[in-house]
């Protein structure tokens, strides 16, 4: 089966969508399969591009097996919404100028957003005669109108009928949670068209987890400092002003510390507000990569994950999933009712507090203080939880459903 994964994130960045479309590629290429991937220059979460790619249009690299084609790209230095649009829309001019020179697949596989791809994957559908399936990482539109990052008008009326416009030319539509299937339904989109495609997660052997400590010691926290660690994209899906008014609260007790360690758009804004704040209880660190950032998860006492209120509640951070690999108990903040809100009741590995109640953090960050004791059952319950999420078993039944699709078509 030959198989272009058409998207605006791969390897080299390590957070977000790209080690998810890797996973992909990669699985496709170890189990035999023809497969390419139609991407950009990395530039993720930074959101700026490595020195080195600074200057090229298009380059074609191999990856651990898979021929990665680069797509020269804007990238802005600060993003908006208008500039959030000239970057999407570059990289979905450039992309399909390189995909057009590819040989036909037998199916596209398309990593959404960007929505703009709905369109250009149609026509090269339509000239290369092949079909496509969408996939969707993050309800775009509703996510920015949420946020309100978009306003009702012309517009958010295009994005909308972006979204329509790749539905009903898909071959299927995917989504990450049941949360985004349901979304889909709701969008009129056929029962038959959908599939659900979770991120999924290679678990780790008893031997590829470190020993605590490591980063305590590089970052000199003491051995009973309480660490409640974000680490990942700064952005403002994230809402991680609500860390720092909850270290507000929390002057009075020394030993809690809130650390964010990451990079993004919202990484300047976050250091000065906490130098003006005088937040001596929040350090903020570099982004964690590979074994570094497997010791930052076994060093903290609870991993923060955070979602602004109102950015969908479809939405499922994939970063839960590697950190309850490595058995972190986490606490979360996120709107009631949400994908995120609702797993962390069902696997009881951690808390939610709502969005916006700083106080209520806070006070959940004493609790889990006082209680350390209870929180490694914690993790060990996100460990079992996270297990229907195994790579192998989530890749092969989404490959599985290509296969019948190429086989039908």
């Amino acid at each position: 089966m030959r198989v272009v994964v058409w998207g605006i994130n791969y390897a080299p960045e390590i957070t977000g969508i790209a080690p998810h479309n890797v996973a992909l590629c990669e699985f496709l290429e170890r189990n035999g399969h023809d497969v390419e991937m139609v991407t950009t220059f990395a530039y993720y979460p930074a959101w700026r591009k490595r020195d080195e790619d600074q200057h090229e249009l298009f380059r074609t690299d191999q990856v651990n097996g898979v021929l990665v084609h680069r797509c020269w790209h804007f990238v802005p230095r600060r993003v908006s919404a208008w500039k959030r649009i000239m970057h999407e829309g570059t990289f979905v001019f450039t992309s399909t100028l390189r995909i057009l020179l590819l040989e036909r697949p037998d199916i596209y596989v398309i990593a959404s957003p960007p929505l703009l791809l709905g369109m250009a994957v149609w026509f090269v559908g339509k000239l290369k005669r092949a079909p496509f399936v969408f996939h969707v990482q993050d309800l775009q539109p509703d996510a920015a109108v949420g946020l309100g990052m978009l306003k009702p008008g012309a517009l958010t009326r295009a994005l909308y009928w972006l979204e329509a416009f790749a539905y009903q030319h898909a071959l299927r539509v995917s989504g990450i949670s049941e949360e985004i299937l349901d979304a889909f339904r709701r969008k009129a989109v056929p029962k038959q068209k959908l599939i659900l495609f979770p991120n999924a997660i290679a678990l780790p052997n008893n031997d590829e987890i470190p020993p605590r400590g490591h980063f305590r010691a590089r970052y000199h926290f003491a051995a009973d400092d309480f660490l409640a660690i974000y680490a990942g994209n700064l952005g403002i899906k994230q809402g991680l002003t609500l860390l720092l008014d909850a270290a507000e609260l929390l002057r009075g007790d020394e030993k809690i510390r809130i650390v964010i360690a990451g990079d993004g758009a919202a990484r300047d804004s976050l250091e000065k507000e906490t130098r003006v704040r005088n937040l001596s209880n929040v350090s903020m660190l570099p982004l964690q990569f590979g074994e570094d950032y497997k010791e930052l998860l076994v060093d903290a006492d609870v991993s923060l994950i955070t979602q602004q209120s109102g950015s969908g509640n479809a939405f499922f951070p994939s970063k839960l999933l590697v950190t309850l690999a490595y058995s972190s108990p986490v606490i979360t903040v996120a709107d009631e009712g949400s994908a995120l809100a609702r797993v962390v009741a069902d696997g009881k590995f951690g808390t939610n507090v709502i969005p916006d109640k700083p106080e209520l953090l806070a006070n959940v960050l004493r609790e889990s203080a006082r209680n350390r004791q209870q929180l490694p059952e914690r993790g060990r319950a996100g460990r079992i939880y996270i297990e229907r999420f195994e790579q192998g078993k989530v890749l092969s039944k989404f490959i599985d459903e290509l296969r019948a699709l190429v086989l039908g078509v």
